[in-house]
């Protein structure tokens, strides 16, 4: 599968001695060994980037080789197979990861993978204390033995709204613009993403009750506009089914989950910006704030829905301000 995940921009090594680039993923991406077919000329290739507290990492070995590690303590191991086959032993047996899968390893999970020759992986190294940070902010409970994700294996059909966000993460790293603020944004926004999209012990807050009105389910929206809210997660919080949240936004406000969902976050935005009392940094920051990773698109929307651009909205509140 072709995706945008680092370019040769990012190179740390090509046709090098796969020991070589597997003592450089110890240092930077996990503790592991390899093991290779005792007759082999592998060449591997790695490229690599830090990004705020991730590690981005797009590796193939030229080989088979089976990769093991006891455990990887405190971060999340998140793997995209990208090109030939994976072998993962896992909890509940051997498991074949083809193109198009994703794997998710938690810290305390003993690893165990075997390559093909032909493998290409694309892996990004969260760290527990990210996950964590999330939750608190949150106030959501976990577990104190950790956070945990119970489902391990996706296919990125599952995950869409993953897939674009990791892109312009790794376009992100590559062009090395980003403030050391705004590249912390992303990674809590791939942070929070992880929580809301994939299976966990973590305990989110709940609407209440079976009678959850529709005035407390657009109090939870707002109350939670920073977080990314997708429709079967407001559904589960609801504890309706997703049929019967359509229906129930159509009866109310004529319009979908997704676009109200929308709406009020650009609403808030838009108050934002236009506040002088309200603390703005950059329009930049104030769309990740509020989960817009695709900036252009934001943009375009923000235009759609207040006749005007955000920079627009902001550049007044300036000139109001400099008048008073």
């Amino acid at each position: 599968m072709n995706m945008p995940l680092l370019s040769e921009r990012s190179e740390v090594f090509k046709n090098a001695d796969p020991h070589a680039v597997s003592g450089y993923v110890n240092q930077h991406v996990g503790s592991h060994c390899i093991q290779l077919p005792r007759k082999s000329n592998a060449r591997a290739q790695l490229n690599h980037r830090k990004f705020a507290s991730l590690d981005l990492c797009r590796i193939s070995y030229g080989s088979s080789v089976r990769v093991v590690s006891d455990a990887l303590q405190d971060i999340f191991h998140l793997q995209i197979l990208l090109r030939g086959d994976c072998l993962w032993r896992g909890p509940a047996g051997v498991h074949h990861l083809v193109p198009g899968e994703l794997l998710l390893i938690n810290p305390d999970d003993p690893v165990d993978l075997t390559y093909s020759h032909d493998c290409e992986k694309f892996i990004l190294k969260v760290p527990a204390q990210l996950l964590e940070s999330i939750c608190e902010e949150q106030r959501w409970l976990y577990p104190r033995e950790g956070i945990r994700f119970l489902q391990q294996r996706y296919s990125l059909d599952q995950l869409q709204a993953f897939v674009p966000l990791m892109a312009t993460v790794c376009t992100e790293a590559e062009d090395g613009a980003a403030l050391a603020r705004v590249q912390e944004h992303y990674a809590q926004i791939v942070a929070s993403k992880m929580l809301t999209l994939m299976c966990n012990n973590v305990r989110r807050e709940h609407l209440a009750c079976t009678n959850s009105t529709f005035e407390r389910i657009v109090d939870y929206i707002r109350r939670n506009l920073q977080q990314d809210i997708s429709v079967q997660s407001l559904a589960d919080q609801a504890q309706l089914s997703v049929r019967s949240l359509y229906a129930l936004f159509e009866r109310h406000m004529h319009t979908t989950p997704q676009r109200f969902i929308r709406e009020q976050k650009l609403t808030r935005i838009q108050a934002c910006l236009a506040d002088p009392d309200c603390n703005v940094r950059s329009v930049t920051e104030m769309a990740l704030d509020y989960g817009f990773v695709h900036l252009g698109r934001f943009a375009q929307q923000y235009r759609r829905q207040f006749a005007e651009l955000p920079s627009e909205t902001l550049k007044r509140r300036m000139q109001h301000m400099a008048v008073g």
